[in-house]
């Protein structure tokens, strides 16, 4: 599946688009597929290096 990755904080150009390996859903779990995604204030500034990204994804 196709990803967007945020390496460092900065203008658009720092966005990467990579390959990344397809989940696979757990007992109990479902897997769908994606068409779009929204972008929305948060990410464009926590790609500026704005704001910060939950503890978890540190």
């Amino acid at each position: 599946m196709q990803a967007v990755i945020i390496t460092q904080p900065g203008p658009p150009s720092v966005l990467q688009i990579q390959q990344r390996p397809t989940p696979v859903p757990a007992v109990n779990e479902v897997l769908i597929q994606v068409k779009a995604a929204g972008v929305n204030r948060p990410d464009v500034f926590q790609r500026k290096g704005n704001y910060p990204p939950p503890p978890e994804h540190q």
